[in-house]
């Protein structure tokens, strides 16, 4: 029998719009000891959690937890547990990961709008309300961070017309959450998916949720109840069961709520991460995290730009925490993020369908977005450039990003 050695995984700087680098002590908190799901000492946890949570979703909803698996986990609890056969969803897609909500809504059976609009832009605002008003939906599925292109599509004025107008809005923030203003109740939005590996600096692993009452009340017009365990109030005239039993929220809801009836084994040392992530986050308090984001992607431009390099979604709608460069005329850009890899240790990203060796994705998330991490990015990608014959303003990247730093001390 061949014999393996234990994981020794290279030391990695991790610049990608996920997943990014852990922080320490999450680390350091996975391998606290196993607790069984139901003891106390683990009920408390979870409590806690999803107190701390609301904080970071900014909101009141009684329901804030993890789905336990990567960030789609959430979004398909969501989208699966709401919509039924022949339900109207609306989408507007404006990257990879609008097409994503479009498969999950067209997996249950809905029928599907869209709205779409160049990869590289968002939508105005009343764009998305009145295809709403055309299309009266009973869902607006909408990406809030669209890593594929580095664009944020703005949603203060979405939610409150989809309340108007009695449209239940769902909402993928997994890039944005914990790296910049994720306002749930304040933008009115009725339902909202995080990512632990963005800018919670948490393994992927979980997919914290949060979701107010009249996501509630479509979950409890479809709920079935397990044999044996219904009572009185359980007995609700149901719509179409929920086709995920995994997935069912409606009895998620009993899981993490006070009665805690058994669904499934909690993923202890996952969420254990994820409580620390999420403390982090409220420790160093959301307004000066959401800065510190924005001081690193202003060095990070600030030397891409200096260097002679192009940006690609230098708008007003960039994604504050992903930098997407325009590949050089001539230039293989997997060679050069390979190249980056081998010599430097440090892993930036490609993209997907019409920008695919367009542009390169440089992250800014979480615990990787830190100073030495934007200066030692531009140092290397500046000399790997200069290695694939690129003409480069030698040496003014790092010195602009330099500047940066010191015109905020």
């Amino acid at each position: 029998m061949k014999n393996y050695q234990e994981i020794n995984a290279p030391l990695r700087t991790i610049m990608t719009p996920g997943p990014v680098e852990v922080d320490p002590r999450v680390l350091r908190v996975m391998s606290t000891p196993i607790l069984g799901q139901f003891d106390p000492a683990f009920t408390k946890i979870m409590n806690e959690t999803m107190d701390m949570l609301r904080g970071v979703f900014q909101t009141e909803n009684q329901w804030a937890f993890p789905i336990d698996g990567t960030s789609r986990s959430g979004i398909e609890s969501l989208l699966s547990s709401v919509i039924e056969p022949g339900d109207k969803v609306l989408i507007p897609i404006f990257g990879r990961f609008g097409h994503l909500l479009t498969e999950i809504a067209e997996r249950n059976r809905a029928e599907i709008h869209t709205i779409e609009c160049e990869w590289g832009r968002v939508f105005n605002q009343d764009e998305i309300i009145e295809a709403v008003k055309r299309v009266k939906p009973k869902v607006l599925a909408v990406v809030h961070g669209e890593t594929s292109t580095g664009c944020m599509q703005p949603l203060d004025q979405v939610g409150p017309a989809c309340r108007e107008l009695d449209v239940l809005c769902i909402v993928d923030a997994v890039a944005t959450i914990g790296g910049t203003p994720v306002k749930v109740d304040e933008w009115q939005l009725d339902a909202v998916i995080g990512g632990t590996q963005k800018c919670l600096s948490v393994p992927s692993g979980m997919s914290p949720i949060t979701y107010n009452e009249r996501i509630e009340k479509v979950l409890n017009s479809r709920k079935k109840v397990e044999r044996g365990i219904a009572t009185a109030e359980d007995n609700l005239e149901s719509g179409p069961t929920i086709q995920s039993n995994y997935f069912d929220l409606s009895q998620l809801q009993d899981y993490w709520g006070p009665r805690r009836l058994n669904h499934h084994t909690e993923a202890t040392s996952m969420l254990y991460a994820l409580r620390e992530g999420v403390r982090i986050v409220l420790e160093e308090g959301l307004e000066t995290r959401f800065d510190r984001h924005k001081k690193h992607e202003k060095a990070l431009m600030s030397g891409i730009k200096a260097m002679g390099l192009e940006l690609f979604n230098d708008f007003e709608w960039k994604l504050p925490m992903v930098a997407c460069v325009k590949i050089p005329e001539g230039i293989d850009g997997d060679s050069v993020r390979n190249m980056l890899l081998e010599q430097f240790g440090i892993e930036i990203a490609s993209s997907f369908g019409p920008l695919h060796g367009k542009i390169w994705r440089i992250g800014t998330m979480g615990y990787s977005c830190r100073k030495e991490n934007v200066l030692f990015v531009l140092s290397a990608l500046e000399a790997v450039l200069i290695r694939h014959g690129v003409k480069l303003n030698h040496a003014e990247g790092l010195q602009a990003a330099l500047d940066e730093y010191e015109s905020v001390k």
